[in-house]
């Protein structure tokens, strides 16, 4: 079994905080955090995320290079795993 390490806090983030991901095709979706996983004996790494076109509600796993802040303008700031956030509080 596979050693994954599963954290609901990541680059600022806390679950339920709104998130842009690049490269998904989906126009007018949304989406939240959920968390990152780390798998321990690979080192890869995903976040996954909640959310899609209106009313969706699935629960989807990304790259960290494609999430972006909510105010993040993708292509021309940096990804989350490049630019982390920092928590406010």
């Amino acid at each position: 079994m596979p050693d994954l390490r599963r954290s609901t806090r990541w680059a600022g983030l806390r679950p339920g905080d709104p998130v842009q991901v690049e490269g998904t095709r989906l126009r007018g979706a949304s989406w939240e955090f959920v968390a990152h996983v780390t798998n321990g004996e690979t080192g890869e790494a995903w976040v996954e995320v909640v959310g899609g076109r209106a009313g969706d509600r699935a629960v989807r796993s990304f790259r960290p290079e494609q999430l972006y802040a909510a105010s993040a303008r993708p292509g021309r700031d940096p990804s989350l795993a490049d630019a982390p956030g920092l928590p406010l509080g």
